[in-house]
């Protein structure tokens, strides 16, 4: 749900494709801007539909821009989440952007930054509570 549904509903402008994985009562995001500095961060998305306006205008942007590229393609090429730890019911899951988006005017847009998500099980499937999101990342190579 945090990459193909992420990735699938960002691309179509749908976010009926991705709504499905969050938990709408007590969902909280919170915006680290770029920051490692608790101090600096704001919570951003203090509902799911404040974080779907968000979304949904990222994605209006998005689709707005000539890239030079396949950009669900991309977005998938730049997306990792390999660093999933589940708890009984509660599982934090770290999703990575790593890349670049090649622009078709020259150049390219780069995706590079990190959310950690919350998430939940209930009645049989997992949703989204919450993340911190778009803390800097800095990959070990």
């Amino acid at each position: 749900m945090l990459v193909r549904k992420d990735v699938d509903g960002f691309v179509a402008q749908d976010w009926s494709i991705f709504s499905p994985s969050f938990k709408f009562d007590g969902f909280c995001g919170v915006d680290a801007k770029g920051s490692l500095d608790p101090a600096v961060w704001e919570v951003r998305f203090p509902t799911v539909e404040a974080y779907r306006d968000a979304w949904l205008e990222d994605a209006r942007r998005s689709a707005s821009t000539r890239y030079a590229e396949d950009r669900r393609d991309a977005l998938f090429r730049a997306t990792n989440m390999l660093d999933i730890r589940v708890e009984g019911h509660t599982a934090t899951a770290r999703k990575t952007f790593d890349d670049a988006i090649a622009l078709a005017k020259g150049g390219s847009r780069k995706l590079n930054w990190q959310s950690v998500f919350f998430c939940t099980k209930g009645d049989g499937a997992w949703t989204i509570t919450g993340f911190v999101g778009f803390l800097p990342f800095t990959p070990n190579r």
